[in-house]
Formats: structure tokens, sequence, C-alpha cells
């Protein structure tokens, strides 16, 4: 069925939508560059209600699995490719890509020139689109709250261990607790919107996750968040470092079309090692904000310039704007887990449990 891609700005996209059509769908369009890695995507909270470009030509040859996904579900509002394999090629594939998204009535769209897509966000910058099998389409307000959407609501418990960290949810990945559960650490989770009470549950760390959207829609919860925070060695990831900054009155700023992708450079200040990280935001912290704060820069994007991580001045509070856990993307940043979980072993039972 012919389809079409609409750009807030006027420009349009041709190419076929599925027989499943259903109706229209909107959201921020964002381009992410992996040549692999296409379920975790679909499937990380941190992409709630966009639309996302699959730069490469090819996506899907080695199907859906059981395995890879980042969530319960479908997190995207759409999908934009070039060509989608409906046949797999892989032994642990228990479904297309094709079928995947008709049976979670995702729509998409192929036969899409994804390069001049791609250009037009670096150009213009991340926009509305809409997804349609019409030439002309009403744009909506866009939507806003996603982290709200994606938290769980509820206090939970994972895995045992000597170590116990609450892990404070914008809307985290699987791979982020699989990181903590296999190096033998409890992990207790909280909805962000309750931070508070991780208060009273014996935890030895905190960890912030990832999650969508503007931090600052967490604005009402940072003097709860910081307080964990003054108490706690503490991790930030992704949106977790943003609101690490936020809370310590640093600002944030939005990007003209944000880093996602699985081979973004980052130096390490420290080190100065380069390494490459796997990277989805479309916020980063302002570094001049942060003059009047205890935090410094620790890691830097090697392609703009941009902040990828802080350290706090005083205590042990580390925070990183890419994703050690990756999934998908390199291997090279795992390392910061191990680093937080040996801050924590070095304060435990120095400091008064919350």
């Amino acid at each position: 069925m012919q389809g079409y891609l609409h750009l807030q700005n006027g420009q349009s996209f041709e190419g076929e939508v599925s027989s499943t059509w259903g109706e229209d769908v909107q959201g921020e369009i964002v381009f992410f560059t992996g040549m692999t890695g296409y379920q975790e995507v679909l499937t990380d909270p941190s992409y709630k209600d966009q639309i996302v470009v699959f730069t490469y030509p090819l996506i899907g040859n080695y199907g859906i699995n059981d395995i890879y996904s980042e969530s319960k579900g479908i997190q995207v509002s759409g999908v934009v490719m070039f060509h989608c394999a409906n046949q797999t090629s892989h032994h642990e594939a228990s479904i297309s890509l094709s079928d995947y998204l008709d049976a979670n009535q995702v729509p998409f769209i192929t036969k899409v020139d994804t390069r001049e897509v791609t250009k037009a966000i670096r150009k213009d910058g991340t926009r509305q689109a809409v997804v349609s099998n019409k030439t002309e389409v009403h744009f909506l307000k866009p939507k806003t709250g996603q982290i709200y959407q994606t938290e769980n609501k509820d206090i939970e418990e994972f895995g045992e261990g000597d170590v116990h960290i609450g892990l404070i949810d914008f809307g985290w990945k699987k791979s982020i607790m699989s990181s903590f559960l296999n190096r033998g650490i409890k992990v207790t989770t909280v909805p962000f919107s309750k931070a508070h009470q991780l208060q009273g549950l014996s935890i030895d760390g905190l960890v912030l996750s990832n999650g969508p959207g503007d931090p600052k829609d967490a604005q009402e919860h940072l003097s709860d968040i910081k307080n964990l925070l003054e108490a706690l060695p503490s991790f930030g990831i992704c949106m977790g470092h943003q609101i690490i900054a936020l809370a310590y009155g640093a600002d944030t700023q939005k990007l003209s079309f944000g880093h996602r992708g699985a081979n973004h450079p980052v130096k390490d200040d420290v080190t100065g090692k380069v390494f490459m990280s796997s990277q989805n935001h479309n916020y980063v912290v302002d570094e001049e904000s942060l003059l009047s704060t205890p935090l410094s820069k620790r890691f830097l994007n090697v392609n703009d310039g941009s902040i990828e991580g802080l350290e706090h001045s005083q205590k042990p509070i580390l925070s990183v704007q890419f994703h050690p856990e990756a999934h998908p993307g390199p291997a090279d940043a795992e390392w910061l887990f191990e680093h937080f979980i040996s801050l924590i072993t070095n304060k435990k039972g120095e400091e008064v449990h919350v």
C-alpha cells in the first residue's frame, strides 16, 4: 500500500506501508545508525513515542527472538526502513520483524530513502513526523511526560547478594538490570516519582536509570532524589546522568538531532583513553552550568565535545550519558559497573544505611 512519511517542516517521503495498516501515527522522528540491534531499539523505553529511522538499508534479517527485548513490549510509535526482511535467518528467531510489528500494531513504512530522511533530520534537527497512507496530514500537539508512562509503579526486588542497590526507575532497560544481577548484586527498583520510598530499605548504593523525553519532566522530584544522592554512592546512566546534574543545580539543553547509535567515541579525561559507546539521547548537560555545582566533567564526546559523564568533587557519585551496558553496541564501557561496585564496597560500613 502506498505510504508517506511527513515531516513537520513540510517535507514528505514516499514508501509503502504494511497491508495491515491502521491509523496514522505521529511522533518525534530520530535516526539510529547501527547495523544491528533493532530489537533492542524497538523495546528500549528511552524511545517511547518516537518514530525511529534505521539508516542501515537492510533491517530484520535475523528476525525477532525471545532474548533481546529490553522491556515487555515495543516502545516506539513507528518505524521507517528502506527494506524490512520478511524472512529470518537465525536459529533463535521466533518471528519475522514485519510480523512482529504487525502483531503489536506498530506502523512501519518501507522503501523510503532513509539516507535522505537522515540528512533532513541532521540539517534541520529533530521534529515531529507522521507516518500515513495519505498525502496530507494534520499535526497534533507533541506528547510530553514520557517518563511517567515508562516508570514501573511498583517497588520490586531482583536477585540476591551482599551488595544491595536501589534503582530509581525512569524506564530502565533489562540489560542494565542484568549487568548488576550477573555480578551478584541485589537490586530494588522504585519509580522515580516515589524515590523517597528507598529510605529505610538498607541499600548500599543508588543507580538512576535511563528513560525517555525531557529530564526536566522530573523537576518536582529532584529534592527527594538529591537527598538520596547525598547519602549513597551513586551512578547515573543516560537520563539518570542528566537528573543528577539537575539535582545539583546544573542545566540541560536539547541537541539538534541527538546521539543514537553504537559507535560514538568517548574520551575519559582521567585516563586519556578513548572508547566506543552506545548512545540514545536528545538532551545533554550544559557545561557552563556546572561552574556553580560540585560536579565536574569526567567524559566527553569526541565528535562534538559535549559532556558524556560527570563526577562529584567530594562524594562517590558518577554519571555517564552513554550506555555502559550497550545492547546494542560495544562492551568497551562495561568496566564502569565494576568501578561503581568498588565505590560501594569501599564505602560500605563507613556510612549509615538509609
